[in-house]
């Protein structure tokens, strides 16, 4: 289903919705129960097949019955789909007995189920987590997962109103079905991508109807889903109240986008002039957070805020239309310290905190470190063109377009820099890098004049389509040209698709693939019999090239290999361990495929062997 045709369901389904809701929830329920119907019917029909064999065949039907059964374990292992739990620093009602009182109120005035576990994690965000037991046939085991950024930012009502409403999509009462339908769209796509991704033996017997139904069914059920959290929202507004809610939404969505444009992009920024983190974002991050959005009017954050529309790419509505279904206007009104959600976690809180500060010290160090070698070096770099155009000599194209990007990331910042891009233009207009990098510099400055330069780039180089029709479909959705946001979209997405197939084609050999000669000259193969002949235990090479039908000018060669005689041992560990050498230190002007044609590739080897040309005498 291409994201148009996902749309346009969508857009007659909520008409549906709104015409005849009892109709459209029942429609929803029966498509949610034909998942469940399908996988019933092929195991009974694995189970009836395999009892009328025996009936009728006798001995030779319980061979084919044994067979069906296998067939039939296999099916249960496979959907069988074990999901990893969620991740977190756990807490007990003994260690944070306020937020537990908090949990247990809310559970109760929701009729929603009881938490086996409540965890503390880094994300700005908290939500409810169900990982199942049995698989596709459920049996959850229900998880809190808390982000301390979320505490730290909120006061406590509007922490207890976000609770509320993700305990909204557990509850029970007069919306059971609604949440359940809810919660079993995450399922089919957690658990079918699980099952078909894993290629179990079995799974070929649900791949087809489910490659159709979970988009289907994901559709069908949008608006409900859409449907469900105006619902969670109205439920929170009951137990807390309706500013208490309309706060904590405005606060979300205003601190969210803060803490990602601003907050953890200038801390790793600052990579760039000091050897190692010399903070602890986490201990620090409310203050920073209040006195970083006064840097700005809040009115400016807030009608941000406010711009995004609701779309089909998200079930969540946007926050406007959020906030008028609770009849509330934008209320950013951010806690002081001691207001602050995180006091629920009472004595651990400090533990807690220090705790993911340490953890993400750990986590961003190496990466910390290279960065910092890496401006230390670029400001160096800069230097040196920066004194060598005061000596008045004259940069190439290469060393210009370095010397406008290490001007911007390094030297006087984006402004100074747009001028030596837009010289650099003039000076090579065809080069595809130039094109691409005044193109996005321009159109993130809200200047049309970019469209033009990128698409050019997309043109020139094949290798800029993907990065580029995403750069395109952006900037026409964030300036409200939908008709060619899509369009862009469209083609970001046959890009996509061209390229999985291209890389399908070439992530395998087989014995039905059609092998051309390599096609390599005298001097590039005695440069490859050097690499080879470096390489001891090699006992025959063959090199040749797959005929591909997608993007033939860009050469897949297959090396085939062998390291055992004919009569001796085969050994795996020698044979793979030779793989991986030739892996990593065969050069040749294409991508490499390395095949062993020892063991079950003997056939490779045998084909490989009639081949004129195709042997590298070592």
């Amino acid at each position: 289903m291409t994201n148009r045709e996902f749309e346009q369901l969508v857009a007659r389904l909520e008409a549906q919705a709104l015409r005849r809701p009892w109709l459209y929830k029942m429609r929803v329920l029966a498509l949610a129960l034909l998942g469940y119907g399908y996988i019933a019917f092929m195991l009974v029909g694995l189970l009836l097949t395999s009892v009328i064999s025996v009936v009728a065949l006798k001995a030779l039907g319980a061979k084919l019955a044994l067979g069906l059964l296998v067939l039939m374990w296999m099916v249960l292992k496979a959907l069988w789909v074990k999901l990893d739990a969620p991740q977190g620093r756990r807490v007990t009602q003994k260690e944070a007995p306020e937020l537990f009182a908090m949990i247990n109120d809310l559970r109760k005035g929701l009729k929603a189920p009881r938490f086996h576990r409540v965890l503390i994690t880094d994300d700005f965000n908290a939500c409810v987590v169900q990982t199942p037991r049995l698989g596709v046939f459920g049996w959850y085991r229900n998880y809190l997962v808390i982000g301390l950024p979320l505490m730290k930012t909120l006061s406590v009502e509007q922490f207890r109103a976000v609770l509320a409403h993700e305990f909204g999509h557990l509850a029970g009462g007069h919306g059971r079905v609604s949440n359940w339908i809810y919660r079993l769209r995450l399922s089919w796509h957690r658990l079918i991508d699980s099952l078909v991704g894993e290629g179990r033996f079995g799974t070929f017997l649900f791949r087809r109807f489910f490659n159709w139904y979970v988009p289907y069914f994901t559709a069908y059920s949008f608006p409900l889903a859409r449907a469900n959290e105006y619902e969670a929202d109205a439920a929170a507004a009951r137990l807390t109240s309706p500013q208490a809610i309309a706060e904590a939404l405005t606060a979300v969505n205003v601190v969210g986008r803060y803490l990602g444009e601003r907050y953890w992009s200038d801390i790793h920024r600052s990579a760039s002039d000091l050897p190692r983190p010399a903070f602890a974002p986490y201990g620090s991050l409310a203050d920073k957070v209040s006195g970083g959005l006064q840097d700005q009017p809040m009115a400016d954050w807030v009608e941000h805020a406010l711009q995004r529309e609701t779309s089909s790419d998200d079930t969540h509505p946007a926050l406007a239309d959020r906030l008028r279904a609770l009849q509330q206007g934008p209320l950013l009104s951010l806690p002081g310290p001691d207001a602050r959600a995180d006091r629920l976690l009472g004595p651990v809180l400090s533990a807690i905190t220090e705790e993911l500060d340490c953890r993400w010290e750990a986590a961003v160090l190496p990466a910390w470190e290279e960065r910092y070698q890496t401006a230390t070096r670029g400001r160096e770099r800069l230097r040196e063109l920066d004194a060598m155009l005061q000596q008045g000599t004259e940069l190439n194209p290469q060393d210009g377009y370095e010397h406008a990007c290490l001007t911007e990331e390094y030297g006087a910042g984006e402004d100074a820099a747009l001028p030596l891009f837009k010289a650099l233009y003039q000076q090579t207009p065809d080069q595809p890098v130039v094109c691409y990098a005044l193109g996005l510099r321009l159109l993130q400055r809200d200047d049309d004049e970019g469209l033009a330069l990128v698409e050019k780039a997309t043109e020139l180089d094949e290798d800029a389509q993907l990065s580029g029709y995403e750069v395109l479909r952006d900037y026409c959705w964030r300036r409200g040209r939908e008709e060619a946001a899509h369009a862009w979209h469209d083609r970001l997405l046959e890009r996509h698709e061209l390229l999985q197939r291209a890389r399908a084609e070439r992530d395998q050999i087989t014995l039905k693939d059609t092998f051309d000669p390599h096609g390599l000259d005298q001097e590039q193969l005695a440069a490859l019999r050097a690499q080879l002949r470096a390489m001891p235990g090699l006992r025959r090479v063959y090199l040749l090239r797959k005929r591909v039908a997608l993007f033939p000018e860009r050469p897949l060669f297959v090396l085939g290999y062998s390291c055992t005689r004919w009569w001796g041992l085969y050994r795996r560990k020698k044979v793979d361990a030779i793989g991986q050498r030739l892996v990593d230190e065969i050069q040749l002007p294409g991508e490499v495929f390395v095949l062993s044609t020892d063991g079950d590739n003997y056939r490779f080897g045998r084909k490989f062997w009639w081949k004129r040309g195709a042997r590298v005498r070592l």
